[in-house]
């Protein structure tokens, strides 16, 4: 059977599964277009151009738009977890199944479908994203057999703290910005949820009580301490150290006295990037296991929306999927023969250069499924210089404060940092051992997120990092995703030769070829 999903709203992509396999899941804001783009016609040009048949069913995840006086659904819809639609209809000539079911389900479907099979009779899912803020018993037969609410809007509140602080960020009629959440994440960190006062404090619970943030409330902060603070202001972070502190709080107190004890815990949406949360989660001790997917937010909901419709139809969601599941690199041009002259992949070279402080545009094969770069659409640099951190920043056009997350092999975790577990997919805090000396990945709590890799996993990055370890003695290196500020991973040719050359890299490689910059070009 094979069935293809597609995602309206922001984050807009399309996913297909033929027979359990997940062959793609595309993101409209890959290629270098602005993030969190709607579905695109080229995205679904882009899938249609690479199946071998029109499919047996095609779903249509929900959403809704609130607009001034009425609300605007497509499909199923954006909360709710009734059962799905499910009609006949003609799809380009054929007799298909279309299936429409919530946006809710499609978070609750992908983490389900795309984590380990497992025997449990209970298992538990946490939704917590822009909107919705619940847990869910799920059981043997996967059907959701009750819902637990929490809160609404987590992750819109956790993103209007840093609007509040933000003199930029309008009084009234704005919304909380997708891209505020993961800054508040960073800041957070410079923050100390102990040193809050009563003003910090008041601000953070009134924030946990507000009936919406649709449209954000500033105005009526308009009082407190944080209002136009300044995002990098001690008061925002603090508060963002407080908020971080007692959302995961209330969220954990829900857990422990009503989710099956000893349940595996599976993770979805955007609030599932949390670093600090997800490994919170998995210390809380109440769960068996937590499992959170790389396309946890909505990047992943249209690959949600396809294994709900596979699992209607099966009665099993699970699927065999790669985080290396978007378009191949297009080679559009060739690099200009007077500014560019190219070379064979050498990967001992190449860990030559790296260790030399050159910073290098790192592309293999498919685009990754999610916001995190994780070496196939990768900027890569030496670990051990607080220089390089703000060089990569610079090269990004970020704030300073933002930190640079590393990717290490699994051989190499014990002496780079204190808890080696493995993580291939950059959802967890860890501790960095001082000791490393990897400054450059530290942040100013002494952590970082990790991605780690093992030879199966990725082998040309593992043997780079292997060639770099046996300069360096350690397989660690920075890892930033390849992209222009504000929009999707980079994925053609002319595209990363004009990112490097406006951004001073010397040095790209893609595939087996390795591009160097002229001298003087």
């Amino acid at each position: 059977m094979l069935v293809v999903a597609l995602k309206p709203g922001h984050d807009g992509a399309v996913a297909a599964i033929d027979n359990r396999k997940l062959l793609y899941s595309l993101e409209s804001e890959k290629d270098s277009r602005p993030r969190y783009t709607q579905l695109l016609p080229t995205t679904i040009l882009d899938i249609a151009e690479r199946l071998d048949a029109v499919p047996d069913v095609v779903a249509l995840g929900g959403w809704s738009d609130l607009r001034p006086n009425r609300i605007s659904y497509t499909g199923a819809g954006y909360e709710g977890t009734h059962e799905p639609t499910i009609t006949t209809s003609r799809f380009f000539g054929k007799e298909v199944r279309f299936f429409t079911s919530t946006h809710e389900r499609s978070h609750i479907y992908m983490a389900l479908g795309m984590a380990p099979a497992d025997t449990a009779p209970l298992r538990t899912v946490l939704v917590w994203e822009g909107d919705v803020g619940a847990f869910y018993v799920v059981d043997a037969d996967h059907r959701i057999v009750r819902t637990v609410p929490v809160m609404t809007g987590p992750g819109a509140r956790y993103s209007f703290l840093f609007g509040l602080a933000d003199p930029t960020f309008p009084d009234s009629g704005g919304k909380p910005r997708l891209n505020d959440a993961g800054k508040l994440m960073a800041l957070a960190a410079f923050g100390d949820a102990g040193e809050a006062g009563p003003d910090i404090t008041n601000v953070v619970e009134r924030i946990l009580k507000q009936d919406s943030m649709y449209p954000a409330p500033k105005a009526e902060y308009q009082d407190s301490v944080l209002y136009n603070a300044g995002v990098e202001s001690d008061a925002c972070k603090t508060a963002a150290a407080l908020l971080t502190k007692r959302l995961f709080e209330t969220f954990a107190q829900v857990a422990r006295e009503q989710m099956p004890e000893g349940s595996p815990l599976y993770i979805s949406g955007g609030c599932g990037l949390n670093c600090d949360w997800n490994s919170e989660w998995a210390a809380l001790g109440h769960f068996s296991s937590v499992f959170v997917a790389p396309c946890t937010n909505d990047s992943g909901s249209a690959l949600g929306t396809a294994i709900d419709a596979l699992a209607t139809f099966t009665g099993d969601p699970h699927i065999d999927w790669s985080v290396y599941s978007g378009l191949d690199f297009v080679d559009d041009t060739r690099p200009d023969t007077s500014r560019w002259r190219s070379r064979p992949l050498d990967h001992d070279a190449v860990a030559q250069a790296l260790a030399a402080g050159r910073v290098v545009a790192w592309v293999q094969g498919r685009w990754e499924i999610g916001p995190r770069a994780l070496g196939n659409r990768s900027l890569l640099a030496e670990p051990f210089s607080t220089a390089t951190r703000d060089l990569l920043n610079d090269i990004k056009k970020r704030e300073d404060y933002r930190p640079i997350a590393p990717v290490c092999r699994v051989e190499d975790l014990p002496a780079v940092f204190h808890e080696d577990f493995e993580d291939p997919y950059m959802l967890y805090f860890r501790r960095v051992r001082e000791s490393s000396g990897a400054l450059a990945v530290t942040h100013v709590d002494g952590s970082a997120r990790c991605q780690t890799v093992r030879e199966s996993g990725n082998p040309r990055l593992h043997r780079l990092l292997s060639a770099f370890a046996a300069r360096r003695g350690l397989g660690v290196l920075c890892n930033t995703s390849l992209n222009f500020n504000g929009e999707g991973f980079i994925n053609r040719t002319s595209d990363l030769t004009l990112y490097c050359e406006s951004r001073g890299i010397s040095d790209m490689v893609v595939g087996d070829t390795w591009y160097q910059r002229v001298e003087g070009s």
